[in-house]
């Protein structure tokens, strides 16, 4: 289990790079958001929605990359993740902003 629930986009960065596996990335921002951009092989769960379609959206086994709107919003979204039993799951610090300042892969109509 992660006592860490923050990583910076650079550590991700990396492991996407050295093709590293047993992760998951979730956007947790609304759909339309989400379909302007999000990082590169993101899934899409709204915060709302998240506690209820983790259990079958989600390994256990992964590590959880999260991100939001905000800080708020993927830290709420971190907690919830670690309360359904999901011990792993950290967010990603500074979001898909500090994702597509460091020149992340992205996808969407604005990516």
């Amino acid at each position: 289990m992660s006592t860490d629930l923050v990583t910076d986009v650079e550590h991700l960065k990396l492991r996407l790079e050295w093709g590293s596996p047993g992760f998951t990335i979730v956007d947790v921002r609304d759909r339309h958001t989400y379909n302007h951009g999000h990082i590169t092989g993101a899934i899409q769960i709204p915060l709302d929605e998240l506690a209820q379609k983790a259990h079958t959206a989600l390994h256990k086994g992964r590590q959880i990359y999260v991100y939001g709107d905000n800080k708020e919003q993927s830290t709420r979204a971190v907690f919830i993740l670690r309360g359904a039993g999901f011990p792993d799951a950290v967010e990603i610090q500074g979001g898909y902003h500090a994702w597509k300042s460091i020149g992340g892969a992205t996808e969407g109509e604005a990516a």
